[in-house]
This record gives C-alpha cells, sequence and structure tokens, in this order.
C-alpha cells in the first residue's frame, strides 16, 4: 500500500510558505478536473498574474499581493525569483495542475495532509497528489506551472490563500526542471546503472538529484514519487550522514564530522556539496585548508566520485552557522 505519504528535502531556489503552526487540521481538496470552470479559471488567472511579475523580476508588486506573514519576510521570494530571472524572463508558462485545499480547525494535534483525486487499492493513482502542509484554517490553492525559454524549463509553483475574494500569494517554489540538459528520468536512469555497477554512493546522489527534478514542490507526493521511493527506498549507504546523525571522514590525523552531501547543479555542471562541523569559519586561512583535506580524504573514500561529479564543494560551517565554501574541479583533486 502506498497510502503513507513520502515528503524529501529538496536543494533549490525556493521561498517557503510563511504560514505558523497550528493544531491539526480537517481538509479537503479538488483537483482541477474536480472544480467548476470559474474557480479553476480564477485561480489559474492569479498564477498566471504572479508568473508575470516574476518574469519582470516585479518583486516589489508580488509583495504588495502577498499575504502579510509573508510580505514580512520576503527575501526568500526576492531570493528565488533573482536567482532564476534569466530563465523567467520572457518564458512562456503553462498551467499543468491546480489544487485547491480547504482546512478547518480540528481537535487532534498535527499537520494537515490533503488527500488530492482519486486513489486505488495501491495507493496513488496517476492523477492525485498528496499535500502536507501547516496552515490556518483557511482556502488555499497550488498552482504547478511549466515555464518554457531558450535558457530551459522552469517549474515555477505559487501556493496561494483566499483573503476575501482575492487569491493571495503566500509561497513561491521555482526550479530547474533540467539540469545541464538533463531531465528526471535521466538522472533516474544514471542512478540505475551507477546502482547495478555497486557504485552506490553515485546511485544515490543521482536519485537525489532525479528525486528533486521529479517533484515540483517538497511537500507534494505523487504516484510517481512514491513509486521511485519504493525503488530506492533501501539503498541510501549507512556510511552517510542521516537523521541528524554526522558521518566521520578521516583525513590525516584530522577526523571531520560530515553533516550534509548533495548534489547541486551549477551551470552545466553537475557538483557535489560536503558540509562539516567546523569551530570557526571565520578563519578563512584555516577553513580553506580543512576544506581542500576534506575534499581529498572524500574522493580517496569514494573515488567512484570522479565519474559522477564536475567538482566538489566543501562548506566548513561553524556553531554560529558562519560557513566558508571551497570548490575543487575533479580534476584538480589529486
Amino acid at each position: 500500500m502506498r497510502w503513507t505519504r513520502h515528503i524529501f528535502q529538496f536543494a533549490v531556489s525556493t521561498a517557503l510558505i510563511a504560514f505558523a503552526p497550528l493544531p491539526g487540521l480537517a481538509q479537503s481538496c479538488q483537483t482541477g478536473g474536480d472544480m467548476d470552470d470559474a474557480l479553476k479559471t480564477t485561480i489559474s488567472s492569479a498564477a498566471q498574474r504572479y508568473f508575470d511579475m516574476a518574469a519582470k523580476g516585479d518583486t516589489a508588486a508580488l509583495r504588495q499581493n502577498s499575504v502579510p506573514s509573508l510580505a514580512a519576510s520576503f527575501a526568500g521570494v526576492e531570493s528565488a525569483v533573482n536567482g532564476r530571472q534569466a530563465e523567467l524572463a520572457g518564458a512562456q508558462a503553462a498551467v499543468k495542475s491546480v489544487f485547491e485545499l480547504e482546512t478547518e480547525a480540528a481537535t487532534s494535534p498535527g499537520q494537515a495532509e490533503f488527500f488530492c483525486g482519486v486513489f486505488g487499492k495501491n495507493g496513488q493513482t496517476q492523477n492525485s497528489a498528496i499535500f502536507n502542509l501547516n496552515v490556518p484554517a483557511g482556502k488555499y490553492a497550488v498552482v504547478i506551472m511549466d515555464a518554457a525559454s531558450p535558457k530551459g524549463r522552469t517549474s515555477f509553483s505559487p501556493v496561494l490563500e483566499l483573503q476575501g475574494a482575492d487569491w493571495k500569494l503566500g509561497g513561491l517554489y521555482i526550479k530547474a526542471s533540467e539540469v545541464a540538459g538533463h531531465d528526471s528520468a535521466w538522472f533516474i536512469a544514471q542512478a540505475r546503472a551507477y546502482k547495478s555497477k555497486g557504485q552506490t554512493h553515485n546511485a544515490w546522489f543521482y536519485y537525489l538529484e532525479g528525486r528533486g527534478l521529479l517533484s515540483p514542490l517538497p511537500f507534494m507526493s505523487t504516484q510517481a514519487t512514491d513509486k521511485l521511493y519504493d525503488e530506492f527506498q533501501n539503498s541510501r549507504p549507512a556510511d552517510l550522514p542521516a537523521d541528524g546523525k554526522p558521518a566521520n571522514l578521516t583525513a590525516g590525523t584530522a577526523n571531520y564530522k560530515l553533516t550534509e552531501l548533495f548534489p547541486d547543479a551549477v551551470g552545466n555542471d553537475l557538483d557535489l556539496i560536503v558540509k562539516y562541523q567546523s569551530p570557526d569559519a571565520s578563519n578563512s586561512n584555516q577553513a580553506y585548508q580543512s576544506n581542500v583535506a576534506v575534499i581529498k580524504a572524500l574522493v580517496t573514500k569514494y573515488p567512484e566520485l570522479r565519474d559522477a561529479f564536475a567538482a566538489v564543494v566543501a562548506r566548513a560551517v561553524d556553531p554560529s552557522n558562519r560557513d566558508y565554501g571551497t570548490l575543487l574541479a575533479m580534476k584538480d583533486i589529486k
């Protein structure tokens, strides 16, 4: 049974929904096929209006049309829009999916979980979706748009909240739909190929990249994401950091606590990011030396990484959350 939702973390340009956690909620959901034409058109038109603002780089207008909680903390939206301006400018956007979500205050604690569309005996079907959100009682809409331009395809997904008669912007998720010209299917195929060769770390990282490209939203699951989860859920190498527990990496006489490893697209390259604990990242000379040591030790421990990544980026992160990063191209790692 795949009725259980799988929620993941993604490394994407994102502006998180600025809604406060509340007690448990009773909820309902309509897909675009369930809505009357007038409601679907109204929601789609609002999303298109916000896309047009983003494509013009008009973050001031986006802020003016946001719910108060998002408008008060708008840096994430500005960063997401500015970071993807090259792809959004001149792009043609098409609405792929529309969902209307409604919550009511309930008695038991927990997040609001929305089951949208038709579910079968094995869980999700081709047109269903599950959303997991922490939002106040009210009416919301999620719109998934595909924006195509000469710079590539971009997923543009506004989350709207109904305030009075207006659908205001409550959150915005913008991410590339392709990396270096490759979509989720390509990365998943590569992950399977690496897995068949016994390169379990490469397989896991490419699975993460493929999964991130497959789902436009970190709090949304579909039949495709559930099937992918079922395929790879037992493939995570045991020596990677997980569930807040760091992994150990020895470099010479030093031992480093790795906190995160994940792929990241930089231009047309796919790099591997490694974060680790540092006592003081403000000492740039020492942080640089430690970064280089971590990168070399990591590639020495996992030589398969040379086949999968263009570079490795090490980031020393200290207790005050300051960090210092160093990139080494794979060809320069000796």
